[in-house]
Order: C-alpha cells, then sequence, then structure tokens
C-alpha cells in the first residue's frame, strides 16, 4: 500500500511546481492514506481580486436527519486520491460532492462514497470544488462579484478529469476507464462535464490537452437541471457525446425534484446515449451510501452491476 501511495504522489507532484504542492491548506483535512495536491499549478484562474474569506469547517443536518461536514468558502480547490483496496480494476472514479454551490457535504457525499468506490478496487479522486463566499457561480441569475459570473466548479471538474487522465499512467489508471459520479449539485456537474467539452477556461498546462470528457457518468439525485415548465437546463447542450449514464433519484425528494433526472434522461434518449434510470418512491435527498430503510439504499449494488454491464468492471 505504501509502494501504492508513493507512486500517487510522484504521478501528482509532477503536475504542479515544487512551490504549489506545500501542504494542504487551512479548512478540511483529508482521509489518512490518501493524497491531496493543488488543482492548479500557479492558482486557480478567474478568481476574484479581493481576499476570500477562509476555508470553513461545520457539521449540519439535512432535513433527513443525516449529520454531515460541511466545507464552506472554499477558493483553494483540491483532488484528493484514494487508492484502491485489493486487486486493482485500473478503473478510476472522480466525486463530485453536493451542496447548492454554497457548499461541499465533503463526508456523506465525498469521503464515505471513496470508501465504497476503494473498496470495489478503484481509484477514487474526491474533488474539493470552488465554492467561494457561498455564491452560485453556475446560475447566471444571481448576484455574483463577478462580471459575467465564471463556472468555477465547472473549470475545477474539468481541469481535475484531464489531470487523472494525463497521469493515468502513474496512478495506474486506464484513461478509458475514467468516470465521475456526484450528488445534487455535484451531479448538475456530472451532466455539464458530460456535455460541455468545449474548455471553461485558458489552457494553463500540457495537462489541458487531455479531453475532460468521462467514459461513464452517475448522478445520483442531481439539480439545477429542471427549469420551468418541466424543461432541461437551456446552458447544457446534450448531444451523443455524453458518456453511458446512470441515474438515481426518489419521488419523496424535498430538495431537488425528480424533474432533474426525468428531463435529463429524456434528453439522453433524443441523443441516443444509453441511461440506466432508476427512480425510487422513497429515500428523500443527500443520503449518500448511508442506509435510509428504503430500496433507494440498494444504489450502489445497482451501480456496480451497471458498471459490468457497460464493460467498465
Amino acid at each position: 500500500m505504501r509502494k501504492t501511495l508513493l507512486g500517487v504522489l510522484f504521478a501528482l507532484m509532477s503536475l504542479l511546481p515544487a512551490a504549489a504542492v506545500a501542504g494542504e491548506g487551512p479548512g478540511w483535512v483529508p482521509p489518512a492514506g490518501s493524497v491531496q495536491v493543488p488543482l492548479w499549478p500557479n492558482g486557480p484562474p478567474d478568481t476574484p481580486q479581493a481576499r476570500p474569506a477562509p476555508e470553513s469547517v461545520s457539521t449540519v443536518r439535512t432535513k433527513t436527519g443525516h449529520d454531515y461536514l460541511a466545507i464552506a468558502n472554499v477558493s483553494a480547490p483540491t483532488i484528493t486520491v484514494l487508492p484502491p483496496k485489493g486487486a486493482n480494476t485500473g478503473v478510476a472514479i472522480l466525486v463530485f460532492p453536493g451542496g447548492g454551490f454554497s457548499i461541499l457535504a465533503m463526508d456523506i457525499e465525498g469521503t464515505e462514497t471513496c470508501d465504497w468506490v476503494t473498496a470495489r478496487g478503484m481509484t477514487c479522486v474526491l474533488l474539493k470544488y470552488r465554492v467561494p463566499g457561498g455564491n452560485h457561480y453556475w446560475n447566471k441569475a444571481c448576484n455574483c462579484h463577478i462580471t459575467p459570473p465564471v463556472p468555477f466548479a465547472l473549470q475545477d471538474a474539468q481541469r481535475a478529469i484531464r489531470m487523472v487522465r494525463a497521469r493515468a499512467p502513474g496512478l495506474n489508471v486506464d484513461p478509458h476507464r475514467i468516470g465521475v459520479i456526484g450528488f445534487s449539485a455535484g451531479g448538475y456537474l456530472v451532466a455539464q462535464t458530460s456535455n460541455i467539452l468545449q474548455s471553461a477556461y485558458r489552457a494553463v498546462d500540457a495537462v489541458d490537452e487531455v479531453s475532460s470528457r468521462p467514459d461513464f457518468a452517475i448522478a445520483l439525485y442531481p439539480g439545477h437541471l429542471c427549469r420551468a415548465g418541466d424543461t432541461l437546463d437551456p446552458g447544457l447542450p446534450v448531444t451523443d457525446q455524453a458518456p453511458p449514464t446512470f441515474l438515481l433519484q426518489a419521488w419523496d425528494d424535498p430538495v431537488d425534484n425528480i424533474c432533474n433526472s426525468t428531463v435529463y434522461a429524456r434528453a439522453l434518449d433524443a441523443a441516443g446515449v444509453p441511461a440506466g434510470v432508476h427512480l425510487f418512491a422513497k429515500g428523500g435527498h443527500a443520503f449518500g451510501v448511508r442506509p435510509t430503510g428504503h430500496p433507494v439504499s440498494s444504489w450502489p449494488a445497482l451501480v456496480e452491476n451497471w458498471l459490468k454491464d457497460i464493460q467498465v468492471l
């Protein structure tokens, strides 16, 4: 295990100048046995001139009674790599936590998901994307401090996929079996990275020469996709270039209506993209891999079987 971690560390350090790999920064502390590195070699692009508020960590309770670790004011994005346990399948999954683009639910929709991913022989890459000051930079109608609004989270997500693909050999990962999984707002990032293949930022180094398109996509109780009249977000151009996709949501979700999954599923179908769609009567929102007492909690097994069906596992 130590040899594997050192290999991961050296592969990731080769992406960055030495000065950029100086510690993890304030706020969230990654789990033991993982490697965390900054996402951008010279700081993230399109950064506000004003000094950002310090990153903070707190415990929050969901509407369905789950306590989770919430990270706010993220302005220094990172990826945290957790190597597979046991035999390495060569598959890597990037995890996009949710939080309404105002915080990140870093354990319930992050590290706990990585525990499931690595236990099945896959490399887990947890993205801590920017949510500076709690502004919804994905939404053009927001009262943002930057004009025009910049898709910080999308920039970070595209960069993270490229980093993993660019250093796939050093990470013992197949560059053609790199997927994404996202929850709630992270599910919206899954849809964006699946369909927005043009870079959301100017290239900063050789990493940006490789594709940011995931090879498979998993969106759990996604949000921000369904707009007025049960129509798809007009800023999401769904095409036949989107990867095979797995969608899951509950009818009683009190945060993101089930139409977020159904309108996206219809758009994928119209584009000729295969999708596995699972809609459950009960389950609520923001449950991650934790048991709910309802059949929706069987989703990890459903995803694993789906990955085998599309010949990823």
